[in-house]
């Protein structure tokens, strides 16, 4: 986090490019690889979709849909809203990884978009057993409040919600306090060799400093020409997804 006297310092990035999410998905929806082009075949594989701050499981429904089109086997998060305690919301969404793997009896590949790009690479830190790769999408995981001043007051108005004993909202606490201990180290530790890391990021996006997303533990920091909310929905990101799609098909073993 980047700070002046203890105070995260604002990012000026260019809010109004995300005006430009209807037209990346109109260009998605008349692409190749929307329809399938060069998309490996999924057979069955799972693939977990966590959504971004203030973002529920429906953002992400257009890439569930196309995942499922081309043969994966996908599982929502269980997030209405992407508010809640870090740590918290770790645990919950690493156990629908857990049943996800039993299920189909393969690891899983996550792919999360923005504050779920951070929460994806702490499930992968934490359970290398269960997750074959990850794909981030604008996600802050190098300087999470590292996000234009109109999305950072969201972030504090949050905080207090919580702070003032509202369920369901992160506190104070979490960014600081105890609570959330266990995930900050884990935001910052090694990414586990057997498992991948590709960080998309963009130059173009509204929200995040996009050089808070160049995790240098990533395998591949790749840049895609997009706005941060239409990560989900972009041409150039799909084709990155289904790329590295093609290298993530190692089976979990079966128990004895």
């Amino acid at each position: 986090m980047h700070c002046f006297m203890g105070v995260p310092v604002p990012h000026l990035t260019p809010l109004w490019r995300e005006s430009r999410l209807g037209f990346e998905a109109a260009a998605l929806v008349r692409s190749p690889v929307w329809r399938g082009e060069g998309v490996p075949a999924g057979e069955g594989r799972p693939v977990m979709l966590i959504p971004g701050f203030l973002a529920g499981d429906r953002t992400l429904a257009t890439m569930a849909r196309w995942f499922r089109a081309n043969g994966y086997w996908t599982r929502r998060a269980g997030i209405r809203a992407n508010v809640g305690c870090s740590q918290e919301s770790c645990r919950r969404i690493e156990e629908r990884v857990e049943d996800l793997a039993e299920r189909t009896g393969r690891r899983v590949t996550i792919v999360g978009q923005s504050r779920g790009g951070v929460l994806a690479r702490v499930i992968a830190v934490r359970r290398p057993d269960l997750v074959e790769g990850i794909v981030t999408l604008g996600a802050p995981t190098v300087s999470m409040l590292a996000v234009n001043p109109l999305v950072l007051l969201q972030v504090g108005l949050v905080g207090a919600l919580g702070t003032g004993r509202l369920p369901g909202f992160f506190s104070m606490e979490c960014w600081r306090g105890a609570c959330c201990e266990d995930f900050r180290v884990d935001v910052a530790a090694p990414f586990p060799e057997q498992a991948r890391y590709i960080a998309l990021y963009s130059r173009s996006d509204g929200i995040v400093d996009w050089r808070a997303c160049l995790d240098p533990t990533a395998d591949e920091l790749v840049e895609v020409q997009a706005s941060h909310c239409g990560m989900a929905l972009n041409r150039s990101a799909y084709e990155q997804v289904a790329r590295v799609l093609g290298d993530t098909s190692v089976a979990l073993p079966r128990a004895a």
